[in-house]
């Protein structure tokens, strides 16, 4: 027997490796969104209670429609994730692109972006799981309005069908994405923002592939920054 030497760490097959990491990734995200649904069920718990306790029962009645819908939200959340996370086929149904662009924002102001949407044909469904392709489209969303701080930006969403495929440009004038981080953008745990998690674009890029897309900064050069994705056309 050989003493004095310490065994080497063995690392998981690719395969196992790359589930671990998504898991990971999953988790974080799971924790971001949970955070802001716990944020809204406290703060409408202190108001029915305010209202309840000076008789205002109607009020405290909303408020609790509004607990009960965070919950559910919540709920939705970990399921819709952990099967992004175990490499399950995603749920699919016809969705409405409109209804994805503005259910993307619904928590962000006029006072976060100013909004540009051109969707041809008007009525332009895809194919997929809805909440995700929100998730998907909130991070995008998300993303240009940090990349511009403190400007207020003009964020254009442009969808179109192109051949076989629903493209989807989402646009904005902020600064730009520098040449040294065009490689690194939808790496996990990669980002240059102050308190980010750097699991947005990552996040984004696993949910476009589990639909079969594709998404690529499309716009380098001047002002602003492009991502374009592709997706199947229903």
């Amino acid at each position: 027997m050989v003493t004095g030497v310490s065994p080497q760490p063995t690392r998981p097959p690719d395969n196992a490796y790359d589930q671990l990491a998504t898991m990971g990734e999953v988790a974080a995200e799971s924790a971001h969104e949970l955070q802001n649904a716990l944020h809204v069920i406290a703060a409408r718990a202190f108001l029915a209670r305010v209202d309840a306790a000076r008789g205002a029962t109607d009020t405290a009645v909303a408020h609790i429609a509004l607990i009960e819908e965070s919950a559910h939200h919540a709920h939705a959340i970990v399921d819709d994730l952990m099967c992004l996370a175990r490499q399950e086929a995603i749920r699919s149904e016809l969705v409405s692109l409109p209804y994805v662009l503005q259910e993307a924002r619904r928590d962000l102001s006029d006072r976060c972006a100013r909004w540009d949407d051109r969707v041809e044909p008007a009525g332009l469904n895809v194919k997929g799981h809805g909440t995700l392709l929100v998730r998907m489209l909130h991070a995008l969303y998300e993303n240009a309005i940090h990349a511009s701080s403190p400007r207020l930006p003009v964020i254009a969403t442009e969808v179109r069908l192109l051949d076989d495929d629903i493209v989807l440009d989402v646009t904005d004038d902020g600064p730009g994405v520098p040449a040294e981080l065009r490689d690194r953008l939808f790496d996990p745990l990669f980002t240059t923002r102050r308190g980010g998690t750097g699991l947005g674009l990552a996040l984004a890029r696993r949910i476009v592939r589990a639909h079969g897309g594709s998404i690529d900064l499309c716009r380098r050069d001047g002002l602003g920054a492009t991502f374009r994705v592709a997706l199947p056309a229903a």
